[in-house]
């Protein structure tokens, strides 16, 4: 089985490159064409609010046009834009891009973000512009790394010469590297890298100023000191280009990009999560091979049967085992609930792995989440009705089917209006337009809601199962449980190896949302998936049967919250990495952060909760299906 799981691996880990949605086709360029240059959204890892490019007084063209986005890109604060730069191809020139006289207010927004560590994101034929490092951590094997965007500015420091320690300095010149590919299969050029060096120059220049005919800067010479921000004045905006031939492809363009430097982490991760599965996967097969085949011998032999009423064990409960629990139809909801994100979830790593969710389709993995989550409403619908008539839920099914439609998905929404009103007060770009939530709720209620009914009709047709044992009219007494036994202590327990499988992976997922890096190791990512799912289903067995052995015949809930407790160190996690990873000091900030990891958290307890119980009711059913009975 591990072999198995690492040629997998191996096998899908290459599959993150070289895949593009299909439809996204590469443009050849002649030279002299015009290549356009389109501004996105200001971004800073401090504040974690993206603002858009033209919120400050930065050079703008004479008609300002929005580009087309789609709903990812809305959700994810994308404000894509046209932009005043005119670079034509292969055309190596410097110009003057405008002059801006700032007033007090307009300089204290630049120095304000500046401090906060703001980053500019542009967009070159679809690629982001990108500063370049060389990671020498290996020796003899430097590589080239891409940091997406390219700082606004920086503050002023004693060791940084002709600065001010603690000034704002403006980063207004940009030295922009244009890598390009030609080949004889194609005619012109396609553009395959695009590379920005910002620097911050204060610009001189003789004479007046002249808008139609800019005077010659004098400032290019050298010798010129950094642009400061300190109060109301002038800026002289600037740039460069520069064209250099490159031997990479097209469709391997966006590698250097996602270079995935620490992947011996991700195969520690994999390694790691696939001990837990090992040690699990132990556990179930000493239960199932040597413990359950020692009981179901001992509990078949009629003729011992008198001894087998004084022993103690999981058979004495099988007249109460499939008792319904308490609170059933909030059971139902909340494993409907599960079996919609668990599809989601699945369907949208095998759509990454195979590559179809490419970055070069901004927005395409949160719009596919949206619509996935949309039209999973119909098993979501199936699996709660369904359980619900096994569980003799009676005339309240409407109910059942409401809430599933609209229990869990109203408290992300709720969650998330609120964090809404608090990023339209910071006058953010990533607050949700008042036309994108009203998408959203048509979405939920126009298409997600009658596919819940739809499924919960197919679920309500469906003939209730028999169970393997009959229920008692009267409940058995449940004995005093040892304090390890006790409900608390195995539900926090179970939760520990579940988030011990994935904890390492999630660090990088955390890191590609709050830090701005792009994550796209789909491959490892679906096996830790899959590994989670075992982990779950394996744990909840084990757990289930000291239950049962103990005569505690409450299993239903405790199923569901055994592996559903990993949620709660996924909290915990979070928390730790707000304070170790991120410098996050505003309060809106701060709230945004909990706010979005209560809902992953949320989402995660569901649909481990479903795997959980669902393993744990097959295990349930094939025990008591497999013993006599009187």
């Amino acid at each position: 089985m591990v072999r198995w799981l690492l040629a997998a691996a191996a096998t899908l880990a290459p599959a993150v490159r070289g895949f593009y949605l299909p439809g996204v086709a590469p443009k050849e360029f002649d030279d002299g064409e015009r290549v356009e240059v389109k501004v996105n959204k200001l971004t800073s890892t401090r504040t974690q609010l993206p603002y858009d490019y033209y919120s400050l007084a930065f050079c703008r063209p004479t008609d300002v046009v929005n580009a087309a986005e789609n709903l990812g890109e809305v959700l994810h604060g994308s404000v894509i834009k046209n932009s005043p730069y005119d670079i034509r191809m292969s055309e190596t020139q410097f110009k003057i891009l405008c002059r801006k006289v700032l007033t007090e207010a307009e300089a204290k927004a630049f120095a304000d973000k500046i401090r906060d560590e703001y980053r500019v994101h542009m967009l070159m034929d679809n690629l982001p512009a990108a500063t370049k490092f060389v990671d020498d951590s290996v020796p003899g094997e430097p590589v080239t790394v891409y940091d997406v965007g390219f700082p606004m500015g920086f503050k002023g420091a004693t060791e940084i010469p002709n600065t001010v320690d603690g000034v704002a300095y403006l980063n207004n010149h940009v030295a922009i590297t244009i890598k390009f590919h030609k080949d004889a299969s194609f005619e012109g050029a396609r553009i395959v890298g695009f590379e920005v060096e910002p620097s911050s120059v204060k610009h001189t220049y003789a004479g007046a100023w002249s808008d139609a005919a800019p005077p010659k800067l004098t400032s290019c010479s050298g010798g010129a000191g950094p642009q400061p921000l300190s109060a109301a004045g002038e800026i002289v905006f600037t740039y460069d280009v520069k064209w250099e031939p490159s031997d990479v492809k097209w469709a391997s363009r966006w590698d250097t990009y996602l270079l995935m430097g620490d992947e011996q982490i991700h195969w520690f991760s994999i390694i790691n999560s696939l001990m837990i599965v090992l040690f699990l996967s132990g556990m179930v097969a000493m239960i199932m091979l040597r413990t359950l085949h020692r009981d179901f011998q001992r509990y078949n032999q009629l003729e011992v049967a008198e001894e087998v009423e004084e022993e103690t064990g999981w058979k004495l409960v099988h007249g109460d085992v499939f008792r319904p629990p308490a609170q059933p139809m909030m059971l139902c909801v909340s494993v409907g609930t599960g079996i919609q994100i668990l599809g989601m979830l699945l369907i949208t790593m095998a759509f990454a792995v195979f590559g179809l969710l490419s970055p070069a389709n901004r927005g395409g993995l949160m719009t596919a989440m949206v619509l996935l989550f949309v039209f999973m409403g119909v098993p979501a619908g199936y699996f709660s009705a369904a359980l619900f008539k096994t569980l003799k839920g009676g005339a309240a099914w409407k109910q059942n089917t409401v809430l599933t439609a609209t229990l869990y998905p109203g408290i992300v929404f709720a969650i998330f209006f609120v964090l809404n009103f608090f990023i339209w007060g910071e006058a953010s770009s990533g607050a949700v337009p008042f036309g994108t939530l009203v998408a959203l709720l048509l979405l939920w209620f126009g298409i997600s809601v009658p596919l819940v009914f739809l499924g919960a009709y197919f679920g309500y047709q469906r003939k209730a199962p028999d169970f393997p044992v009959r229920t008692n009219q009267i409940p058995r007494q449940v004995p005093e449980q040892a304090w390890y036994m006790q409900p608390a202590f195995s539900v926090v327990v179970g939760g520990v190896l579940p988030f011990g499988a994935v904890f390492i992976e999630l660090f990088f997922i955390l890191s590609s949302i709050w830090l701005h890096q792009f994550y796209y190791v789909f491959g490892f990512l679906l096996l830790v998936v899959l590994i989670l799912i075992l982990t779950c289903a394996e744990i909840t067995i084990v757990m289930c049967y000291f239950q049962l052995c103990a005569e505690d015949y409450h299993w239903w809930w405790r199923s569901f919250l055994t592996s559903g407790s990993s949620a709660g160190y996924l909290f915990l996690y979070s928390i730790f990495y707000f304070a170790t990873k991120l410098e996050i000091e505003k309060f809106v900030s701060g709230l945004l952060f909990f706010g979005y990891m209560a809902i992953a958290s949320l989402i995660f307890f569901v649909m481990t909760g479903t795997i959980g119980f669902y393993a744990c009711y097959w295990f349930v059913w094939k025990i008591f299906a497999a013993v006599k009975v009187d």
